[in-house]
């Protein structure tokens, strides 16, 4: 079983329009989706998920998209935060936080704050995301840390870059899940997936379901993790 499930929720739009839909209708039904993932994840015994939810290039989408996108963020946080608590999820938002609405910013420091000592699932939600900005956030951090003479430049290794990114602290990924069919990881977590096994479906996001996920989780199974070696895992079977 992967320990640390990473997710691009791919398809909202689509999944809205094939139905006749306005585009914000399929982010709604993204929700639920990506609730009903948590919850199997959890329910499984993966101890991480971590969702792109709105990348640092979704700005460039229609202001009132965006907007909608921002004001459904609240609402989700408001709605979900006592559920979440009791479910003992711990969740956290990466990403550039500052850039978001002051609401959103007070509902997510609420959150965070809240779940900081919950011992179940780890939730994290990249919003404001950018693989390519955290590199560059995190080599900015290491140089500061050197001009201020508390850091050899010949001690930054993996583990001092790590340690700088948004996700210091969490394993890194075991497992991409990407939907919609698209074969590509558009900015997400560009250091972190370098060793994940990368499953692809069909299916639009609003459309991934428990079936869905068991299936990723079984094809996971499948592999061989070699990591760069000739020794591979062994894998465990998932219950049916």
């Amino acid at each position: 079983m992967p320990g640390h499930v990473a997710v691009i929720m791919d398809g909202n739009g689509r999944w809205a329009k094939a139905r006749g839909l306005p585009r914000v209708m399929g982010h709604r039904a993204g929700v639920e989706a990506l609730k009903s993932t948590l919850r199997n994840c959890s329910d499984w015994g993966v101890e991480a998920l971590t969702a792109y939810a709105f990348s640092t290039e979704n700005w460039s989408r229609p202001g009132d998209e965006v907007n909608f996108l921002m004001t459904l963020f609240e609402s989700v946080l408001q709605r979900e935060l006592q559920a979440l608590e009791q479910e003992q999820v711990r969740i956290r938002f990466l990403g550039d936080l500052d850039a978001l609405p002051v609401k959103l910013q007070a509902l997510i420091a609420e959150a965070t704050q809240r779940t900081s000592g919950n011992s179940g699932i780890h939730f994290n939600v990249c919003t404001n995301y950018g693989g390519r900005r955290e590199l560059v956030r995190a080599s900015q951090r290491l140089a500061e840390r050197v001009a201020r003479g508390e850091l050899e430049p010949s001690q930054i290794d993996e583990n001092a870059l790590a340690a700088e990114l948004f996700t210091a602290g969490e394993p890194d990924p075991d497992l991409l899940i990407r939907t919609s069919g698209e074969r590509r990881i558009s900015n997400f977590l560009l250091w972190q997936l370098a060793y994940a096994e990368i499953h692809v479906t069909d299916l639009c996001w609003p459309d991934f379901d428990a079936e869905a996920l068991q299936l990723a989780l079984k094809d996971y199974q499948s592999r061989q993790r070699r990591f760069g070696g000739l020794q591979s895992m062994e894998p465990h079977a998932l219950g049916s």
